[in-house]
């Protein structure tokens, strides 16, 4: 303190130590500004596959190559080098700050300037990190392994229930239960497990928990966690189908250096592996996976993507199927006067669907087509089915070959199914009208569906069998915002969350059928979502003769169903079920000591073995004797 002259300089010291003795994490902003020791070459890269020209090209593809690369940033040095009259057909080009020479790296390298050129791009200081690169591989150092437990119990539950989580209480508790058609069955029940929401992973492994720092995920018999994933405001989340990745997105961190806004994460490490920027999360999520989660934007059945270019000027819009990674169009489809398109895939990615808006010439107002393209038949052909009123929903079968459409306007919505036949023809099945319904919800497992008017509508309900297009019952949950199937397919949810409207929160299990049988009331109830099941290891041959063989366990089925359905309580069955058991125990313990016992019983009974006498039943002899016992006389006018 001596040393300062004046205790305003004095502060102003102890604040900028103060400030630089804060973790690191809260100084982010301040540390990236922070000068780095640098040598000169880490604003340099290397760009190869450049095309070989001699002296009179060379200006030409100097420009050429300041055009494409000036970009990224201010280019300060350029050197060409040359051998026997040619340039040797790469490059380096110095940037003024080593950020800009990051990016030039980051897009442009698989720059395609022509069919024979595709360039390249590389930071000069990559070279002495790969030249100090041991040849000798030394195996990864061995991490510990860690025991989460059986990450698919709840698939072992002997009465196969499924199980699905709840939040209610404005959020404050989070639950998962075992559904039963009497009464759900806690699992585990935690207060503020999540901030926000929560979300399951694909096959059900996981269930993740939103918080303000990032994600956790949780998983086995105990629901512990698994995962962190820091992530600073995190709104949004998706998992790939083989739940090897997740992406994760925040509005907050986001820099121009560091692109934060989206991150893609290895489950199984907790790695980050790319972030990228967002200006927008509208379309939510921006990357779609393919099948095997190694890719992104595909067909859900194949490794084919479907994009829709708009029309420009004199070139019309166009619909194309391309297969990756060999980039092939397997299919084109020109299309004139396009407003819109929206693509809608079959969960197998037996059809695609294109729902194009046009304004034909001539006319006013929409006209929208539904483009059906047959993915299993050769050259992929296409069928037009035409609608002349405005669409309010669209969902394919899941299984099958069948499509759902509401269209028209309120009060006269009409739903529409169509069968895709394989000889080529659309059949319209059956056209339901005057439905109050504005959203279209399909059985996992096909044939059945709900037509469902959510919250404006009031809740109306509608429960179709597609195989003959009968309505098999009508319902209404009032204020219903909420409509989820179970995984089998026998059972769906409806319910009123807290998040769209204030008051009547609860969920109403349902069968398919659409025969109430659940009312739920939870205080400020939010959101209730399914387990999903992974895939069947069987195959279908498997599948078919467990199917075929199914009366032989009907007899079992029926008694657990008469068990389930009866008035008793639950407390009532689970004591019968403990006396029976004791009872078995019990028996099994009498008939031991009584065959230990056996010898002693034959030397009591001098040789003679009573325990089999009456094993010879059909040699015995019948006889019957008659004798008098009593006779009284009552005469009949005293009756």
């Amino acid at each position: 303190p001596g040393r300062f002259k004046s205790p305003f300089i004095l502060q102003f010291f102890l604040n900028i130590c103060e400030l630089f003795l804060q973790p690191a994490e809260l100084l982010g902003d301040v540390l990236r500004e922070k000068p780095q020791e640098a040598d000169g070459i880490d604003s340099v890269i290397v760009v190869d596959n450049v095309p070989q020209v001699g002296p009179d090209r060379l200006e030409k593809l100097k420009n050429v190559i300041h055009k494409i690369f000036s970009k990224f940033g201010k280019i300060t040095n350029e050197f060409y080098p040359e051998a026997d009259g040619k340039t040797k057909g790469y490059i380096f080009l110095e940037y003024s700050i080593p950020s800009h020479a990051h990016e030039a790296v980051k897009n442009a390298d698989g720059y395609k300037l022509d069919k024979q050129h595709t360039f390249r791009v590389n930071l000069f200081t990559d070279f002495d990190k790969y030249m100090t690169i041991s040849d000798e591989w030394e195996p990864p150092e061995k991490q510990p392994f860690k025991d989460f437990g059986n990450l698919r119990h709840w698939l072992e539950d002997p009465d196969c229930r499924d199980q699905y989580s709840v939040i209610y209480d404005s959020g404050e508790k989070t639950g998962i239960f075992s559904n039963d058609v009497k009464e759900p069955i806690e699992v585990e029940e935690r207060a503020r497990w999540t901030e926000t929401y929560v979300r399951w992973s694909p096959k059900g492994t996981y269930l993740a928990t939103f918080h303000q720092r990032g994600i956790a995920l949780w998983g086995g018999e105990k629901f512990k966690q698994i995962q962190r994933f820091s992530h600073q405001g995190v709104q949004l989340i998706d998992f790939s189908p083989c739940e090897r990745y997740v992406v994760t997105f925040s509005p907050l961190m986001d820099t121009k250096d560091d692109p934060q806004a989206i991150i893609i994460w290895d489950v199984l490490t907790g790695q980050k592996k790319r972030g990228f920027h967002c200006e927008s999360s509208a379309h939510w999520p921006i990357f779609k996976w393919s099948p095997d989660g190694k890719d992104f934007s595909w067909s859900p059945g194949d490794n084919i993507i479907a994009f829709w270019v708009p029309e420009d000027k004199d070139i019309p819009a166009r619909v194309t199927l391309m297969q990756l990674p060999s980039r092939n169009e397997i299919r084109v489809r020109n299309l004139f006067n396009v407003v819109d398109c929206k693509l809608h895939w079959q969960k197998n990615g037996d059809y695609l669907c294109v729902k194009v808006d046009r304004t034909p010439k001539g006319t006013q107002g929409i006209v929208t087509n539904f483009e059906i393209f047959r993915m299993r038949e050769k050259q992929v052909p296409v069928d037009v089915v035409e609608m002349k009123e405005g669409i309010i929903a669209f969902a394919w079968e899941p299984n099958g070959s069948r499509f759902a459409v509401l269209h028209g306007e309120s009060p006269r919505i009409n739903a529409s199914f169509y069968h895709v036949k394989s000889n080529g023809k659309i059949d319209l099945i059956k056209m339901f009208d005057k439905q109050q319904a504005n959203s279209i919800f399909w059985s996992p497992q096909g044939q059945f569906l709900v037509l469902a008017g959510l919250r404006s509508m009031n809740g109306a309900l509608a429960f179709v069998d597609t195989s003959d297009c009968t309505m098999m019952n009508i319902a209404e949950h009032y204020m219903a915002s909420d409509v989820e199937w179970d995984p089998t397919g026998r059972f769906v949810v409806t319910s009123v969350s807290w998040w769209s409207h204030k008051v009547d929160n609860a969920y109403w299990l349902w069968t398919f059928q659409g025969r109430l049988l659940q009312k739920n009331n939870k205080d400020r109830f939010c959101q209730l979502l399914w387990r999903p099941r992974p895939p069947s290891l069987l195959s279908q041959e498997q599948i078919k003769a467990i199917k075929k063989d199914l009366k032989k366990y009907s007899k079992i089925f029926e008694q657990k169903d008469r068990l389930s359905q009866s008035k008793a309580s639950k407390e009532l069955v689970d004591k019968r079920r403990t006396m029976m058991e004791e009872y078995r125990k019990y028996r099994e313990s009498a008939m031991k000591m009584y065959q230990e016992q056996r010898p002693l019983r034959l030397e009591l009974r001098g040789g003679v073995d009573t325990d089999d006498l009456d094993s010879n039943v059909d040699d015995w002899e019948e006889e019957t004797i008659e004798f008098f016992i009593n006779e009284e006389i009552i005469p009949i006018g005293d009756l």
